[in-house]
């Protein structure tokens, strides 16, 4: 967290509350000569710098001076964005003790419960949800704290989620769903935990592209193997390639096996008319794929 401190006692709360000096905190709070909210030219506040680095003393000190619990800096996060961020459950607490908003955003919509959810700070979720945050905060680009704890691969705060009313399927505003990312990124267990609690295992974004075809592509074969307990669809999707298209590209012989086993078929052409083994040169994968074209030609 960088600040710019516009005077020497500023430069000097600043530091007390980043290096959580709660003496000399006190002794320049005290002295009537410097204000609780000195800010720098960004905003930033004692308090966030405190609630930051998780001096819960100098939080206090800085509150019970009339530090602006809720004040929001430039960017808009505010000390409970920050505790939350850096995953200061107790500061946080804190924080709430005093009168603390859920709701505050920041300038690309960010909230106390979209940062702790992304960063896996399980325990600064649970504070949150019980005082009033918004399971459905969402970034400006539609991510919801689901998504984002997807994304990270973190399942213990995606249960949480999910346990406090979070939509399984709520996609960001490209069409991708916290399952589809949980693929992308080789979350196993998250695809597991969200395909047991609804995902819907053939939500497509908006270019077509399925989680399967996602975790194909990528060669995830732990998430293929979630995926294929649920039956998705192994055919043609609307981007006009199958996941068995995506897997050769990939390059993954796991993969290709996975969803061989599966019956997907070699024999079914792409939009561009090619079949899987049109699109490698890898003999290994021609063999994989040969026995079962020659089965399909029969």
């Amino acid at each position: 967290m960088s600040f710019k401190r516009e005077t020497p006692l500023a430069n000097a709360v600043f530091w007390a509350a980043r290096k959580g000096n709660l003496a000399l905190l006190q002794l320049l709070l005290n002295s009537g000569r410097v204000d609780a909210d000195c800010r720098d030219s960004y905003g930033t506040t004692a308090l966030m710098v405190a609630s930051y680095s998780g001096h819960n003393d100098c939080v206090k000190e800085l509150i019970m001076h009339g530090a602006d619990i809720n004040y929001q800096r430039e960017t808009g996060s505010t000390a409970l964005f920050f505790a939350a961020q850096q995953g200061h459950h107790d500061a946080a607490k804190l924080l709430f003790e005093f009168g603390a908003s859920t709701e505050f955003q920041t300038k690309d919509g960010g909230t106390a419960l979209t940062v702790a959810s992304q960063y896996g700070h399980s325990k600064v979720v649970d504070i949150l949800l019980k005082n009033g945050a918004n399971v459905h905060d969402q970034l400006n680009d539609g991510a919801t704290p689901l998504f984002l704890a997807a994304q990270e691969g973190h399942v213990t705060v995606i249960r949480q989620l999910l346990s406090s009313g979070a939509k399984v399927n709520q996609a960001r505003e490209d069409g991708t769903a916290p399952l589809w990312m949980a693929a992308q990124m080789g979350h196993n267990e998250v695809a597991k935990v969200l395909l047991l609690r609804g995902a819907d295992r053939d939500a497509d974004r908006h270019d077509g592209s399925t989680a399967l075809f996602k975790a194909a592509l990528k060669g995830h074969s732990g998430v293929i193997e979630e995926l294929l307990k649920f039956s998705p669809s192994l055919g043609l999707l609307k981007n006009g390639s199958s996941a068995l298209h995506a897997a050769v590209m990939g390059g993954n012989l796991r993969t290709i096996l996975l969803l061989l086993g599966a019956n997907a078929d070699p024999m079914l052409p792409n939009k561009n008319n090619e079949l899987p083994a049109d699109l490698t040169k890898s003999e290994r994968i021609l063999k994989l794929l040969h026995p079962q074209m020659i089965n399909g030609d029969s």
